[in-house]
């Protein structure tokens, strides 16, 4: 018999388990320095240890290694910060993102590559006073990077560069919090904190529950995910997300950001950046930008198997390697292969298991009641609603709990189908990835412009949509 616990791991994994656990260690660590220099600001002792610890770093070799902790050139500011906005027909949201950024870095530092657009895109970013140029077709998103990249000369001029989808807004406090991590010579990007803009009004009641899954999915990976994967001690993530997200200047030569064949660009650049050995991955939960996502079915399902698909290409792609990095690759590959065969097939297990009970006359048919009974020889019905249904509930209530959001709960049920959903398309990317090619080319779904409160609001899904 199966028991519930089991059934739960299979479903949800141990990533969660591991590198919670790890974050937890993590945060630990944090809130034990935070603590440290609270009682070094209250206890004699620990200042005249300190003053002597600053006597002994005044020595010269102390002090050789204490310069060499510091970046060339010194901490990175705003303005030595390129921003670059890939975009193709987003003349809803360009306005809106553009605005968000240039009240952070200078005007001059804002570069815009459109890829193909046809409608005012190139308008209103010149409007804006930014850096626009335009590439002869739709190349894609990766090919529009890599092109911008080129011609704007980013890596002569900017020591960092942020990509910024064309949907995105930056908060205020997005620089920062991200640049002081590149103090760290070793940090090599920067994955930014995405929240999904989901308090926009104007949504029906499906908009709102495709955005609020949406949202928690961003929740647990970020912080039961991500926050201990990007611990500089034990670093190994497998995406920097293309919306909002930094990369020093100095490794995007040796980044291949748009070789053949692949539909999405960010989970290859992670790649490229772990196994050729580039540097790590910065991460906090303060870097936060906003995004926009999906509000009809059509356009989720499509960025969703687009999402799916582009990670399975990457893994074609890189070879695994013997370093930490490929075995958590390894691991999230597994767990996803399992849950989401368990997840798919969840439906129809329910669906033998309680129909007899429901209506006993269905025992005798003759498929259904001998597979009742085997079935129920492994499972019970208890145990799955434990493993399954109650653990995902208690996902929502923790992600509701966090966030100080009760919508969690009120959509909570229904979030079991859309995961349901989300593995289905995880399983049917996985032999596509392997037999189809893909140009990379990106189509904006068809979305209005959502209306904010008091004011007009940029609105549609960006390049990530499709």
């Amino acid at each position: 018999m199966v028991p519930w616990w089991l059934m739960a791991v299979l479903v949800f994994g141990a990533n969660f388990a591991l590198w919670g656990g790890v974050g937890l260690l993590r945060a630990t660590a944090v809130c034990g320095g935070w603590l440290r220099r609270r009682a070094l600001r209250r206890s004699w002792l620990l200042r005249a240890l300190a003053d002597l610890r600053g006597v002994w770093s005044a020595l010269p070799e102390t002090r050789r290694k204490r310069r060499d902790e510091v970046p060339p050139g010194g901490r990175i500011g705003v303005d030595r910060v390129a921003v670059l906005m890939p975009a193709h027909n987003e003349e809803l949201v360009i306005s809106e993102s553009l605005e968000s950024v240039i009240a952070l870095v200078p005007r001059s530092n804002v570069h815009v590559v459109s890829d193909g657009s046809t409608d005012r895109t190139v308008e209103l970013a010149e409007r804006a006073g930014v850096n626009v140029i335009s590439t002869h077709t739709n190349v894609g998103k990766a090919g529009a990077l890599r092109e911008a990249v080129e011609r704007f000369g980013l890596v002569e001029h900017y020591p960092v560069v942020l990509l910024l989808d064309a949907d995105t807004r930056l908060d205020e406090n997005y620089f920062r919090a991200a640049l002081p991590l590149f103090d760290n010579p070793e940090v090599a990007a920067v994955a930014g904190f995405v929240r999904s803009d989901w308090d926009r009004s104007g949504l029906s009641p499906l908009g709102r529950l495709l955005v609020c899954h949406r949202q928690r999915i961003y929740a647990l990976g970020q912080y039961l995910l991500k926050f201990g994967q990007t611990w500089l001690r034990c670093n190994a993530t497998h995406i920097v997300p293309g919306f909002a997200s930094m990369y020093r200047t100095a490794v995007l030569p040796y980044i291949d950001m748009d070789p053949p064949g692949l539909v999405i660009e960010d989970f290859n650049m992670t790649f490229e950046v772990y196994q050729k050995g580039l540097g790590k991955v910065g991460f906090t939960p303060r870097a936060v930008a906003i995004t926009q996502d999906p509000d009809s079915l059509g356009d989720y399902v499509r960025q969703t198997r687009r999402w799916a698909l582009g990670l399975w290409q990457t893994v074609r792609r890189h070879r695994p390697r013997l370093n930490l990095f490929s075995c958590m690759v390894c691991l999230l590959l597994v767990e996803l292969f399992t849950s989401s065969l368990v997840m798919v097939l969840f439906p129809a297990v329910l669906l033998v298991l309680f129909l007899p009970r429901l209506f006993p006359a269905t025992a005798g048919v003759p498929v259904l009641g001998p597979l009742h009974e085997t079935m129920t020889e492994h499972v019970t019905p208890l145990g799955l609603v434990l493993g399954v249904v109650a653990v995902d509930l208690s996902l929502s209530l923790l992600v509701a709990l966090v966030l100080r959001k009760p919508r969690f709960l009120l959509f909570g049920v229904f979030f079991l189908v859309l995961r349901v959903l989300d593995c289905s398309l995880s399983l049917y990317t996985l032999p596509v990835a392997w037999m189809t090619r893909s140009t990379g080319r990106w189509r904006s779904p068809g979305r209005r412009a959502p209306v904010r409160r008091g004011a007009a609001a940029c609105g549609p899904d960006s390049a990530v949509g499709d």
